[in-house]
C-alpha cells in the first residue's frame, strides 16, 4: 500500500526519500558534480549515513561487501564518465559473487545526450554484460517506479548488480509523487516432489558428497543445514571462497573446493556416486576448470539446489534441479530422516581426517612461517571476527589454514579481483563496529586500493591490515614458471615501505620479518583498536603452501 501523497520535490530529494523507503543504511560514493541534488538531499537526513571514498572501485567493493553480509542491495554513487568506469571493478566482482548491488551514476543533461558529451558513455553497451539491469531514469516521477524495480531485481533470482543512470537536469526537475514501501525478497520454495527425489537419490547413494555455498543464510537455516548434515551423516565441502557457510570445526566438514585443493578431496569428487550442490553455482573455480564435473553430463549423479531457475542447467544437467533458497530448503528437508541404515561413515570419516592433516601448517625453507601465522591469527580471533582478502597466492594459506566457525565471518571476492580486501573490511567495521575485523592483502593486491586507507582513517574504523609483501605478483610469477620456465618477465614490484606509508595515512605500522615476532604484533595492534598495519615480508622462492620455484623450475628441467 502506498503513503500518502508527498509534496512537489526535486528529483534528487524524490530518490533519496526512496533509499530511505528501502531502508538503506549506508551509501558509497565519490563525489561528482553530475549528481549534486541527490548529495543536497542527503545533507537534509540522517537515516543514511554518507561515506566517501577516494576511488570508485573502492566505493563498489564497499558496496558490494554491504551486500554480502546483510543480504541487502549496497549503495554505490558515482560521477558519469571516469566515474562509472572506475566503478566497473567492483561492479564486476558483484556480478561473478552474485551480490545484490545498486550502482547509481550521474549523466549528462538529457539535451545533450547522443553528441559524446564531456564524460559521456553509454553505460547500458558497457555495463549490459555485467549487470542484471542498466536502466536510465528520465523523469522524476518514474523514480519511485524505478528504484523499486532495482531493489526487487538486485536481490530476487540470482542476486547480482543493476545499474542506474541519472541524467544531472532530470534530478533537478520538481514533481509531485508518492513514495513507495520497501521492496520484498522473495525466495523459492522446495516441493514435495523434490524433496522426496531428493531424499530417494540420497538412501540409494553410496558415497554422497555435498558442497555448498552462496549467501543469504539465515541463522535458522545455518543451523537446519548443520543438522540436515548430521542427521544424514554428510560429508560437506564448501564453494570456493564460501567457507563460512559450514562450521568449519564440525566433524562433517571436509574443505574447500577451491585453488590449491586438497587431492584427497578432489579425488573424492571425482569418485562420489552423488553430488548435492547448495545453493552455489558450479563456476570454474570450484570445479577446477570444469574437470571435477563432466560438461554437460556429470558422471556423478548431481542434484543442483539454487534461488535463481535460470542457472539450473546452464552448465550442468542436473539428475535433480531445484529451484529453491537455503531458508526455505532446510526447513523443509529438516523434516525428512534416513529410512534405511547409512553406509557411508568410514568415507565422511576418512575425509574428515584427510582435511584434519591437510590444514596443519606445513613448514616451509624461510623465516616467516605464513601456515603458523594464519594458525595464530584464528586461534587470537573470535569466531564472529570478520576476515577479508583480495587475490593472490598470499591467500592460498588464509583458505587452507584458517578455520571459518560462523556465518559472515568470510569476505572474498570469488571473481578473484585484486584489491577486495581493504574496501571490504572498511564496510565490514562500518556496519559491525564491535567485531574485529581483519584485512589481507598481497603487495601488489594491496596497492590497488591502498588510497582507502584514508576513508577508513576518515571514519576512525579500527581495523587490522595484514600485508603480505614478497615484491612480486605472485600468482602470475607462478604461473610463469610452471609454463614459461626461465622467461619471467612483468612481475618483480618494487615497492614503497608499507609501514610508512600507512603512518602517512595516520595509522598504526609494524613490520614482521620472523614469524615469532607476528603474534605480539597481531596483538598489539587488536588491542589498540585503532587502524593498524602489519607488513609481513615473506621469501619470494615460497610461492605457495605446496611449492616453492625451485621445485617448480626442476619439475620442468631448469637448473641454476
Amino acid at each position: 500500500m502506498k503513503s500518502d501523497k508527498c509534496p512537489s520535490r526535486s528529483g534528487g530529494k524524490i530518490l533519496v526519500d526512496a533509499l530511505i523507503s528501502h531502508g538503506v543504511s549506508h551509501l558509497f560514493c565519490v563525489p561528482g558534480e553530475s549528481y549534486l541534488p541527490v548529495l543536497d538531499a542527503l545533507f537534509d537526513q540522517d537515516s543514511i549515513q554518507t561515506i566517501t571514498c577516494r576511488q570508485e572501485g573502492g566505493a563498489a567493493m564497499m558496496a558490494d561487501a554491504y551486500g554480502k553480509l546483510t543480504d541487502k542491495p549496497g549503495v554505490c554513487f558515482v560521477t558519469r564518465g571516469p566515474g562509472g568506469t572506475n566503478a566497473a571493478s567492483g561492479l564486476h566482482v558483484a556480478q561473478q559473487d552474485s551480490t545484490p548491488l545498486i550502482l547509481f551514476i550521474g549523466q549528462v543533461h538529457k539535451s545533450m545526450a547522443g553528441r559524446e558529451a564531456f564524460q559521456e558513455v553509454d553505460f547500458k553497451l558497457m555495463f549490459g554484460s555485467i549487470a542484471k539491469l542498466v536502466e536510465q531514469i528520465d523523469d522524476p516521477k518514474r523514480i519511485p517506479e524505478i528504484i523499486s524495480r532495482a531493489f526487487h531485481t538486485a536481490v530476487n533470482g540470482r542476486p547480482g548488480p543493476v545499474v542506474i543512470t541519472l541524467p544531472e537536469d532530470m534530478l533537478l526537475v520538481p514533481a509531485e509523487v508518492e513514495n513507495m514501501e520497501a521492496y520484498r525478497k522473495t525466495e523459492p520454495s522446495i516441493g514435495d516432489f523434490e524433496v522426496k527425489s531428493l531424499k530417494l537419490l540420497l538412501s540409494n547413494s553410496k558415497r554422497p558428497l555435498v558442497i555448498s555455498g552462496g549467501r543469504s543464510w539465515s541463522k535458522e537455516a545455518r543451523k537446519a543445514f548443520h543438522n540436515f548434515a548430521a542427521v544424514w551423516n554428510l560429508p560437506v565441502a564448501a564453494a570456493f571462497r564460501y567457507q563460512d557457510c559450514f562450521d568449519n570445526s564440525d566433524d562433517h566438514y571436509v574443505g574447500d573446493v577451491g585453488i590449491g585443493i586438497n587431492p584427497r578431496l578432489r579425488s573424492a569428487i571425482l569418485n562420489a556416486d552423488l553430488l548435492i550442490v547448495f545453493c552455489v553455482r558450479l563456476g570454474e573455480i570450484t570445479t577446477s576448470g570444469y574437470k571435477l564435473i563432466d560438461v554437460p553430463k556429470p558422471k556423478q549423479l548431481l542434484i543442483h539446489v539454487y534461488p535463481g531457475a535460470e542457472e539450473l542447467g546452464r552448465v550442468y544437467r542436473p539428475t535433480l534441479a531445484i529451484n529453491a533458497g537455503p531458508n526455505r530448503l532446510f526447513k523443509a528437508l529438516g523434516e525428512i530422516e534416513p529410512s534405511c541404515e547409512l553406509s557411508w561413515d568410514k568415507w565422511r570419516k576418512d575425509l574428515r581426517e584427510s582435511y584434519v592433516n591437510w590444514s596443519k601448517p606445513k613448514s616451509q625453507p624461510e623465516l616467516v612461517q605464513l601456515g603458523n601465522i594464519i594458525q595464530d591469527i584464528y586461534n587470537e580471533l573470535p569466531p564472529d571476527a570478520i576476515i577479508s582478502n583480495g587475490a593472490g597466492n598470499y591467500t592460498a594459506w588464509l583458505h587452507r589454514y584458517y578455520k571459518y566457525r560462523e556465518s559472515g565471518t568470510q569476505l572474498g571476492p570469488t571473481s578473484g579481483s585484486m584489491g577486495y580486501g581493504l574496501p571490504a573490511a572498511i564496510a565490514a567495521k562500518l556496519l559491525n563496529p564491535s567485531r574485529i575485523v581483519v584485512a589481507f592483502a598481497g603487495d601488489g593486491c594491496f596497492l590497488m586500493t591502498g588510497q582507502e586507507l584514508a576513508t577508513a582513517v576518515q571514519y576512525s574504523l579500527g581495523i587490522v591490515i595484514i600485508v603480505i609483501n614478497n615484491s612480486m605478483y605472485g600468482t602470475i610469477r607462478m604461473h610463469q614458471e610452471r609454463l614459461y620456465p626461465g622467461r619471467v618477465i612483468g612481475t618483480d614490484l618494487r615497492n614503497p615501505d608499507f609501514c610508512t606509508y600507512a603512518r602517512a595515512f595516520g595509522a598504526d605500522a609494524e613490520k614482521v620479518q620472523q614469524t615469532k615476532h607476528f603474534l605480539p604484533a597481531f596483538q598489539k595492534a587488536l588491542s589498540r583498536n585503532r587502524l593498524s598495519l602489519i607488513e609481513v615480508i615473506t621469501d619470494p622462492e615460497v610461492i605457495s603452501p605446496s611449492s616453492t620455484i625451485k621445485e617448480l623450475q626442476t619439475s620442468k628441467g631448469i637448473t641454476n
